[in-house]
């Protein structure tokens, strides 16, 4: 869970989709986890699945998934060292959840040079409902 939605309420959020999403907030939780859907992958693996994240936010999204139970880490001791990460059993039960997004995803919002869009699947790709910042 992110600190600063923490830090604005006293008490664990009461309702279930603000407690669900305090645990996927963050800009690459989501997309992380959608990865680790796969299989374990280790740190670098991860890095050339998201290329424009950066190490240092790579490592903080990480750490908190696997605050969270989410995420596990697996250091080998070895030279160099080497770190694998996977989904938990906990992490695992969000894989409907990822998979929904994914779909309302590839179904609602269209990539253009311009940035995203968001459209009615009715609409078809020629006409965005809504635009996006990028």
């Amino acid at each position: 869970m992110s600190l600063p939605r923490a830090k604005l309420v006293k008490n664990f959020p009461g309702c279930p989709v603000e407690a669900t999403l305090s645990f996927l907030d963050g800009k690459w939780k989501g997309v992380i986890l959608f990865h680790l859907m796969q299989g374990t992958l280790r740190f670098n693996e991860l890095r050339r699945k998201l290329p424009t994240v950066t190490q240092r936010m790579l490592t903080k999204q990480l750490r908190e998934l696997e605050k969270s139970g989410l995420v596990s880490r697996t250091v080998y001791p070895v030279v160099p060292p080497r770190v694998e990460y996977k989904m938990t059993p906990l992490g695992t039960t969000l894989k409907p959840v990822i998979l929904a997004l994914a779909a309302w995803g590839e179904e609602h919002v269209f990539c253009s040079p311009e940035g995203r869009e968001v459209r009615l699947a009715s609409e078809g790709f020629d006409a965005p409902t809504a635009a996006l910042q990028a």
